[in-house]
């Protein structure tokens, strides 16, 4: 073969290899999203086989508890402001009532009472900043049970990045919650496969829901979790009017709501 057909060749193979590698490239960038909506999706299936919760009173209550270790510090504003939302539209509606529950630092744990109040609960969470220490899950399910005792509770929603407990000793008092007719809504921030199995169980055992979530999909959480507040809040009808105003993952989970 001549030098100039050699080097026609080299030039031909290269760029198939550029074109590969391409390819390759954006099909692993595509890959997270991909995965992503695959687990807001599958969220959305378990919310919505889910009934309509109703009190004796007419008024829904929901723990939200947070992980406020270290580990969540690079994302902890994002996180504030996404909640805060929730919040808001939790206000709007006038049924649902929301007590906020966290742990931090050696030990540390505290829970609000119970407000109904989208600026009441702003104002408890503008103080609280991350602390380093373990997790304390087991504390935030046995309160979610005495809770629980004391009058209905309508879900209990927990957002944390890791487990650092007894897996076996948090299935069981999840499996006792789900008794109690608690449902526990999940959500990961990243991606660690043994909180990944203990969080899915979690929500299993009490017949809620499990999601994951990162930097990147803030939006869907936001919404997820207005939904979420709405959907326990006034059930079926409520949703309907907050996804005629804000479509998005509300539509979603109110097309596959039977």
């Amino acid at each position: 073969m001549s030098d100039d057909k050699t080097r026609k060749t080299d030039r031909t193979t290269a760029r198939q290899d550029s074109a590969a590698d391409g390819a390759l490239a954006r099909g692993q960038d595509k890959a997270p999203a991909e995965a992503q909506r695959n687990s807001v999706d599958a969220f959305l299936r378990q919310v919505a086989s889910l009934p309509s919760v109703h009190t004796g009173s007419g008024q829904g209550r929901l723990i939200f508890a947070l992980d406020a270790t270290m580990s969540r510090q690079p994302t902890w504003d994002q996180a504030m402001d996404i909640q805060v939302q929730m919040f808001n539209e939790a206000d709007s509606l006038g049924g649902l009532k929301i007590q906020l529950a966290y742990f931090r630092g050696f030990g540390e744990f505290y829970a609000t009472s119970w407000l109904a109040r989208s600026s009441d609960m702003v104002g408890q969470m503008s103080g609280v900043r991350c602390r380093g220490g373990q997790t304390q899950i087991e504390r935030v399910l046995r309160h979610a049970q005495a809770e629980a005792k004391a009058a209905k509770v309508a879900a209990l929603v927990y957002v944390g990045d890791c487990v650092e407990e007894d897996a076996d000793l948090l299935c069981r008092l999840a499996g006792e919650l789900g008794i109690q007719g608690v449902r526990a809504f999940v959500f990961q921030e990243g991606n660690r496969p043994d909180a990944m199995a203990t969080f899915s169980e979690i929500a299993r055992l009490t017949g809620g829901a499990y999601c994951r979530f990162d930097a990147g999909s803030a939006k869907q959480l936001r919404e997820l979790l207005a939904a979420v507040a709405v959907y326990a809040a006034g059930g079926r009808r409520a949703l309907q009017d907050f996804s005629r105003k804000r479509g998005g993952e509300a539509i979603k989970l109110l097309g596959q709501i039977k």
